[in-house]
């Protein structure tokens, strides 16, 4: 079972090297968007500061509540649990049809049959009602 799961937002309590080159510094913060086998380790994408784009279409410091600004992606990196705390849960964002998505992404096809049929069983349960 995955400690975190996919879209939550962590922090990361060690430093990491990235793979680009340079480091991302205890505190910074990211968004798991891949689990590796369930939950061995994470694919999270690390924000650095602040930014917009000038006319010219470079990168400028920004405030949060500046309009078009946005958090600048310094890397996406594996990293392992015990690196990474849980700042606030995908649960908390998404809507319950999204967060259904993400379930089903998961489940083989067999599974999505069976969630399929118990979906159509709520439908008609649902017009039974109404009618």
């Amino acid at each position: 079972m995955s400690k975190f799961q996919l879209f939550d937002a962590v922090q990361l309590i060690e430093t990491i090297p990235l793979t680009d080159g340079g480091v991302a510094s205890i505190g910074t913060v990211g968004t798991i968007v891949e689990v590796l086998k369930a939950g061995e380790a994470y694919i999270v994408e690390l924000f650095g500061n602040w930014v917009k784009y000038d006319h010219e279409g470079n990168f400028i410091p920004a405030k949060s509540e500046e309009l078009e600004s946005f958090m600048e992606t310094i890397g996406v990196e594996i990293v392992n649990p015990q690196q990474i705390i849980l700042t606030a849960s995908a649960d908390q964002f998404l809507s319950v049809r999204e967060q259904l998505t993400l379930v089903l992404d998961d489940l083989s096809e067999d599974l999505i049959l069976e969630v399929r049929d118990f979906a159509e069983f709520l439908q008609q349960k649902h017009l039974n009602r109404l009618g």
